[in-house]
This record gives structure tokens, sequence and C-alpha cells, in this order.
């Protein structure tokens, strides 16, 4: 009797592992499809950045250092998402990567401001249009992968599961967050007189 009932604990051991080792590599799947979200949109974006500096060059003649430091904003930040394996390495580098682009595109508009025709562009605008589309994509693809990755960690990290992911190397994972220079504004005060 004292057999049967080692059995049945043994085999109820091995079936809680192998379930609790499956929701891991599914968490884990989950984050990683979740990164692949973010780098589809990364990637448009960064296809469209060129475009955006060629339609302004031809108004922003005496502007040329902004535009380089928008490309090479934009090329490291590609280089960064290329060094990022599937949302497990890099992170920290992506993300700052991502701000520096972003602080620069966000100097390029400004200087926009000062130049009416180049405002007027239509081309520009739609491009404007194009990159404003792709950065809320963006922002949803990224909320996605860090409820994913919380999720996954959250999983690897509590009791029992932390066993399992200890024995096959279950590591918990970065979030991506990046200061957007945009939500670090004053909040909007309303009052009524």
């Amino acid at each position: 009797m004292t057999g049967w009932i080692i059995l049945a604990l043994v085999i109820i051991a091995i079936a809680t592992s192998v379930g609790i080792y499956n929701s891991l590599v599914n968490k884990r799947n989950e984050y990683k499809n979740a990164f692949a979200q973010i780098d589809v949109q990364l990637t448009r974006r960064y296809d469209l950045i060129p475009n955006l500096v060629e339609v302004a060059r031809k108004y922003l003649q005496h502007e040329q250092e902004t535009l380089t430091s928008v490309i090479a904003a934009r090329n490291h930040a590609a280089n960064a998402l290329k060094n990022t394996s599937g949302g497990t390495a890099g992170i920290g580098e992506l993300a700052a990567a991502e701000q520096a682009l972003g602080a620069r595109l966000g100097g390029l508009y400004a200087t926009f401001e000062n130049y009416p025709d180049l405002k007027a562009d239509n081309q520009l605008a739609a491009l404007r249009e194009e990159i404003a589309s792709t950065e809320n994509r963006i922002a949803f693809a990224r909320q996605y992968y860090n409820d994913s990755v919380t999720d996954y960690n959250n999983a690897v990290q509590q009791f029992p599961a932390n066993i399992i992911a200890g024995i096959f190397a279950f590591r918990a994972n970065s979030l991506l967050e990046i200061d957007d220079i945009d939500t670090k504004r004053a909040p909007v005060q309303v009052k009524f007189n």
C-alpha cells in the first residue's frame, strides 16, 4: 500500500512539474512574440525617418547638424534593436537608444516650426502622420510586451514555479521602459472661476 502512495505522489509531482514547465515556456514565448511586435513597429519607424529627413533636407539647408543627428540616432537605435535578442538581452541599450532618438526627433519637429514652407509641405505632413501612427502602435506593443514580461516574471518568481524555473534556467526579464519627454511635462490643470 505504501508503495502505491509513493508512486502516486511521484506521478503527481512529475505531472505538476511538467505543467509548470510548459506554463513557463508558454509565458516566455508570449513575451518574445510581444517583443517581435515591437520590433516590427520600430523597424517601420526606422524606415520612415530617412524619408522624413530627405523631405526636410530641401528646406533645412542650414540645419544639417540637426538632420545628421537624427539619422545618427536612428542608426544607433536600429543597431540596438538588432542586438536585442528576442527581448531578453540588450533591453537597457535599446531603451536608451530609443530615448535619444525621441529627443532628436523632438528637436527636428521643433525646427520645423521655424520654416512655414516646410510645415505646409504635404509629403512632410503625410510622413509625420505615419510616424505619429507608428508611435501609437509602438506604445501599444510596448505595453503588451511589458504586461507579458510581468506575467512571465511573476510565474518565474512564485513558489513552486520558481523551483522549476531555477532548474531549467528560466530567468526574470527586464521591462522596456523608455522615458518619454512628452510624458514628463506638467499635468494640465483645469480651474473653474
